[in-house]
């Protein structure tokens, strides 16, 4: 006889994670039956190989599936629970695409800043990840933290200049959120979509947990992150393309101004076999590792203007990425 297939899912990762948060906040409104198992990086095991990645989250499907990659787990589960899709279909589903991959790809690199250039923070996860409780100065020298700082280097936040500014970013992110939240239950309108998640995913695991930054002056964002996401109606309607929210059109221009050069960038020094790139990021030159994923990332948008629109919606919506600032996403 054959094993029954389990009806539920499995997240392999950690709490501590902005993005098993992000795909954990994705199940509850998919409304998907899960457990979380706990999960480190760096594992080599079977599942590591079944999903072809180090990294987590991984996601176990009740047919056995072991996939490592949050954006198309999302696209899966949205074929799966059509009803409650993340990304809708048509223009609208490229607006939201296109915000998320900002998100994910520039402004959650802040994430890696805040837990391990701050100390406080630093020594809170690490006490999170072992139980001892550690100084700030012993917490920096514990051998947990020291891929911390590499990490940041090679996503560009290493000078204080560049610490800085990516921190206004964020809040001025959350300063959008709180502005939004006064107008709809999500952040682009009445129903949740992936943009919800991956603010949500970096509230739960980073910012809404570690000591710094403290979230005081936004009283809407930390109830939504703190349940009122999962308690809204999830049945409403999403702001039409292309005008979107105010919190769409505030990620939007971080997008063209920050975002869209190096993705740019990056996608060069790969194709030239460069290690590093360097170019001006909030007014001064600044110096990153060339990554594979950002270009896989920003090919997954061109495959959906590609393949998921009509000759009528592509051409609306190549107009509208170049008039934002947004054709490095024109396939």
């Amino acid at each position: 006889m054959h094993a029954p297939i389990p009806s539920e899912y499995i997240l392999h990762g950690i709490p501590r994670s902005l993005f098993t948060r992000k795909l954990q906040a994705a199940l509850e409104f998919y409304g998907l039956p899960y457990r979380l198992e706990s999960r480190g990086t760096g594992g080599d095991d079977v599942l590591g190989q079944r999903a072809a990645t180090h990294q987590i989250p991984i996601l176990e499907t009740p047919e056995g599936w072991a996939l490592g990659d949050t954006t198309p787990i999302l696209q899966l589960l949205d074929a799966r629970v059509p009803g409650r899709r993340l990304f809708p279909d048509g223009p609208l589903g490229v607006l939201v695409h296109v915000v998320e991959e900002i998100l994910d790809e520039w402004v959650a690199r802040v994430m890696v800043h805040y837990r391990w250039h701050y100390a406080e923070n630093t020594a809170y996860v690490i006490e999170q990840f072992t139980g001892t409780p550690l100084s700030p100065e012993e917490a920096v020298a514990h051998p947990i933290a020291q891929w911390g700082p590499r990490a940041c280097r090679a996503t560009g936040t290493e000078s204080p200049h560049q610490r800085q500014a990516a921190e206004d970013e964020y809040i001025g992110v959350l300063t959008a959120l709180e502005a939004q939240l006064a107008e709809s239950p999500f952040a682009l309108g009445g129903r949740p979509t992936a943009v919800d998640v991956i603010l949500l995913g970096g509230l739960h695991a980073h910012t809404n947990a570690d000591p710094t930054p403290d979230l005081g002056e936004f009283a809407r964002v930390v109830a939504w992150a703190e349940g009122g996401a999962t308690a809204a109606v999830l049945d409403g309607d999403l702001a039409p393309f292309p005008a979107s929210t105010g919190l769409a059109e505030h990620v939007l221009k971080i997008g063209a101004e920050s975002y869209a050069p190096f993705v740019l960038a990056n996608a060069d020094a790969l194709a030239a076999g460069r290690k590093v790139l360097e170019i001006e990021t909030y007014g001064e030159p600044t110096t990153y590792l060339v990554r594979p994923y950002p270009e896989q990332s920003r090919r997954l948008v061109q495959e959906r203007i590609r393949r998921g629109l009509t000759e009528h919606d592509r051409k609306q919506v190549t107009e509208w990425l170049e008039e934002r600032g947004l054709s490095c996403f024109v396939p």
